[in-house]
């Protein structure tokens, strides 16, 4: 059995405001008869399938149509995103056609919102169930996927939209253990071959700054680094209540923030980002997991799943540089979301300034933009030159040093990285069907052993 109690098996808005919003196909008019061709002109139209239809769902639609959005945090129900009333969003190049998520209520919501910005989703393009996105997958004009559903379920759901010729918008993490890691970077090296382009959510790759900043860091502005720093210690995210009526599945999914097989727990969820950037900078992923501490401190109500609350680790890279993470999701807490790296000449925040040797201060001044609209816009751009942007390595490495980190504290032991890319630990149940599911017990450190 795997420690989640089931059998082991093997704000977003303003960028490339000029550029051409269109999609090209990599597939063939007789696969895809309706998936437009590579230079295609400005006016054809990117034709979107969603797939999970929550909050980070709906938010990656307003993104890509560059709408307003207002977040709200409702104290029962889950993490949505209301559209403000700004009238009818008319754009013949964007094109929401289809919906899928496992909830009906969930993509009801989204429905809804769309329809304030006159985006009508018929009720025969709309799936839900388990298996309701492989019907959205097969509609033949669907040429671009928002992937929004819980990270267990990305790396397959990628897998078969590549396997039909969609490009695809993943968000981040993109697998939640060493299995899930193997089968998004497959997918990536199919894409390529497919000629389809892959974008994921970690969008600080897509913000001018970060690309300035670690621009010249990559030439030598602060030389060669020798440890970085990663953190994202925050507050409380949003958590459901169990009500009377629920499953054990519809809780946990419903719930997904925090259980370790649907989330990753929150390393990888959410501290993700700033360890992206820590391998970006280095241009390369960490050999091993040195040592770890953490633990379920606070959060320790059964609402609250098998999850920790806060994580420290110390990573190791093959050329000797250490990365220092730390990530704490802890309410009346100081707060520190950034990322920091030291070179023998220097030292950056990898984002808008560095202080090299002399004394000598560079910053970044020019006007940044919005990221979350910029991943979108980058990939649809990049489709249309003819050279799909491809990150499902890169999100996909970040991932495993994420899973890495959690194994490494999990257990109290270093954890290395090829023992966790290959690793045949999958968590998660074997069928996904409602009804029972035990949870799995937290994690004892010097008790539990690495999922290896």
């Amino acid at each position: 059995m795997n420690k989640n109690g089931s059998t082991n098996t093997a704000s977003r808005r303003q960028f490339l405001k000029q550029s051409s919003f269109a999609l090209a196909g990599a597939a063939t008019a007789a696969q895809l008869p309706f998936v437009i061709t590579a230079h295609a002109a400005p006016d054809d139209p990117i034709r979107i399938g969603v797939i999970g239809c929550g909050g980070r769902g709906t938010g990656a639609v307003l993104n890509v149509l560059g709408a307003q959005t207002k977040v709200i945090y409702p104290s029962s129900g889950y993490h949505t995103e209301d559209v403000a009333q700004t009238g009818p969003l008319q754009r013949k190049d964007v094109q929401v056609v289809a919906l899928a998520d496992v909830f009906e209520d969930r993509l009801e919501r989204c429905r809804e919102n769309l329809s304030k910005l006159a985006i009508n989703i018929p009720q025969e393009r709309c799936f839900t169930g388990f298996n309701g996105y492989k019907k959205l997958l097969a509609i033949p004009e669907i040429n671009y996927i928002i992937l929004a559903t819980p990270p267990h379920f990305r790396p397959q759901q990628l897998m078969d939209a590549i396997q039909a010729g969609k490009h695809v918008f993943m968000e981040k993490p993109v697998a939640v253990d060493g299995p899930g890691v193997r089968m998004v970077i497959e997918a990536g090296e199919l894409a390529k071959k497919k000629g389809l382009g892959i974008a994921s959510g970690t969008q600080r790759r897509h913000q001018r700054s970060y690309r300035e900043t670690i621009k010249r860091i990559h030439d030598g502005a602060i030389g060669e680094i020798l440890y970085g720093r990663a953190y994202w210690c925050g507050g409380e995210i949003w958590v459901i209540d169990r009500k009377p009526n629920m499953s054990d599945m519809e809780w946990q999914l419903r719930n997904w923030n925090y259980f370790t097989w649907l989330s990753g727990d929150h390393i990888v969820e959410q501290h993700v980002h700033n360890l992206d950037i820590m391998n970006w900078v280095l241009n390369a992923h960490p050999v091993r997991a040195v040592v770890g501490c953490g633990g379920r401190q606070v959060r320790t109500d059964a609402k609250y799943g098998n999850i920790y609350d806060h994580f420290a680790v110390e990573f190791e890279y093959e050329n000797g540089a250490r990365v220092f993470s730390f990530s704490r999701q802890i309410n009346g807490c100081d707060g520190k979301v950034e990322e920091a790296v030291v070179g023998v000449k220097g030292y950056s925040n990898c984002h808008n300034f560095i202080r090299s040797e002399g004394n000598n201060l560079w910053r970044y001044r020019d006007p940044d933009v919005n990221p979350y609209e910029a991943e979108h816009q980058n990939l649809i751009a990049s489709i249309r030159a003819g050279n799909p942007i491809n990150e499902a390595r890169a999100v996909a490495e970040s991932t495993l040093m994420a899973i890495m980190g959690r194994e490494c504290v999990y257990s109290g032991k270093a954890v290395t990285w090829d023992a966790m890319l290959n690793s045949k630990v999958r968590l998660g149940p074997d069928k996904y069907e409602f009804g029972p599911l035990p949870i799995a017990p937290v994690a004892m450190p010097g008790r539990t052993a690495p999922a290896v």
